[in-house]
């Protein structure tokens, strides 16, 4: 029983340092730490906020999260983790941040990933049950883009759209 990786998902500065220091103190310095190194303030999220009804009651979290327009602090942030132990890196949302992805991947050593939002799902989704998109195809195509993008990892809500188009 164990934990194989720890996701501090809060950006605080720091915080990968910390983390990577309690663990090797503890003698669990084989637990990996994947940090959300550019966490972007995306309406992209209100699917899932909605869901949890987290909007009100946890406040405004575009405090800590990454102006969408600010690709330079995504950058340094990523090295920054890289620095402090962090064993992969994750840009949040995805699609929209390819270049964020391309970049880090340009800079960093570590596996780099993406998280393909709930807003991503919805709207294909939406679209698809309007008879505008083939979902499957879609989230394929999208997919495929943060792949090129230099993602090694993706986590997607369209998990189940897309496993019967994969080898």
């Amino acid at each position: 029983a164990g934990t194989d990786i720890v996701a501090p998902s809060d950006m605080m500065d720091g915080r990968v340092r910390a983390i990577r220091q309690a663990l090797d103190a503890q003698g669990f310095s084989q637990t990996s730490i994947l940090s959300y190194a550019a966490k972007y303030a995306s309406a992209f999220y209100g699917p899932f906020r909605n869901a949890i009804q987290t909007t009100l009651a946890f406040g405004d979290k575009k405090t800590y999260q990454m102006n969408p327009a600010n690709k330079k602090e995504a950058i340094k942030e990523a090295l920054l983790d890289e620095e402090e132990g962090a064993d992969l890196l994750l840009v949040k949302p995805g699609l929209p941040y390819l270049d964020i992805i391309s970049a880090i991947k340009e800079k960093s050593s570590l596996p780099v990933g993406a998280y393909h939002v709930s807003g991503e799902y919805a709207m294909v989704m939406a679209a698809h049950s309007q008879g505008f998109l083939d979902a499957q195809q879609t989230f394929y195509e999208s997919l495929t883009c943060i792949k090129r993008a230099g993602a090694d990892f993706i986590f997607t809500y369209a998990a189940k759209e897309v496993l019967g188009l994969l080898n």
